[in-house]
């Protein structure tokens, strides 16, 4: 039977999590493997200036106080003591569209399976103000699980998915949206008048595209968004030997 390791980074106590793993059941023998709190905009980072406590809270079920990469390295090693089959990180309260994916602690556990090798799939509901209803994202996140399994993707190659609020409309293949960001700090002052401050959201104006995962996920559906860790901006190689080239001449 398949190993599946599920993480996330709202914390093993998410409802999100629980109602994932309820449904990856069904294909393989689930482990849980999250943050003690919530870890979100943690991005792919892992924590080296402290050490970390694994805690078994019930069958199946471990937190690790710590972010979501943190979690995967340590059920591999501490809990599963082996490569899982796949990695499922979620469900996120909350979109990681776009840019957003850097940010994004959930997206980061996946990513930690496709730099080792694993199948990943990185699940993502839109916000809403009243109770999430997780049904819909968790019955996608199976379906996709059940086809990686039969159809693997290329190498470090996971899925980042993103749900609609309430039945979708279907599945569609997207790409990242782009969008102009700016990033709102505001400066506060505690009882004793010295300045704190608080990041923000800003302005967000999204670039209009058919095939984002913005525009797809706006317009209830499922968008799943094929992912990788290489950040070589591979149609900019020929501008940098360029430069290169012209340094050259000018030192001759």
């Amino acid at each position: 039977m398949p190993i599946i390791l599920v993480t996330n980074d709202d914390g093993y106590r998410s409802e999100g999590v629980t109602s994932l793993a309820d449904a990856l059941r069904p294909l393989g023998d689930v482990t849980i493997v999250a943050p003690v709190e919530e870890a979100s905009a943690a991005g792919h980072s892992l924590t080296l200036k402290r050490p970390l406590r694994l805690d078994r809270i019930s069958d199946g079920l471990y937190s690790v106080d710590g972010t979501p990469t943190d979690c995967v390295n340590v059920a591999i090693t501490q809990v599963l003591k082996r490569l899982p089959d796949m990695i499922v990180s979620g469900i996120n309260k909350g979109w990681n569209l776009g840019d957003d994916v850097t940010y994004s602690g959930t997206v980061a556990g996946a990513m930690e399976g496709a730099l080792l090798g694993v199948a990943g799939i990185a699940v993502s509901l839109r916000q809403t103000r009243g109770d999430y209803d997780f049904s819909y994202a968790a019955r996608a996140a199976a379906t996709l699980a059940a086809a990686l399994f039969k159809h693997k993707l290329p190498p470090r190659t996971f899925l980042n998915v993103n749900v609609p609020k309430g039945e979708p409309k279907g599945m569609r293949v997207t790409v990242m949206a782009k969008r102009n960001h700016v990033t709102s700090v505001a400066e506060r002052h505690d009882p004793k008048g010295r300045p704190y401050f608080w990041i923000e959201e800003g302005q967000n104006e999204w670039h209009p595209h058919d095939l984002s995962d913005y525009e797809v996920a706006r317009d209830g559906y499922v968008s799943v968004t094929p992912l990788h860790p290489d950040l070589t901006a591979h149609h900019a190689l020929a501008d940098v030997e360029r430069l290169f080239v012209e340094k050259e001449a000018g030192v001759r």
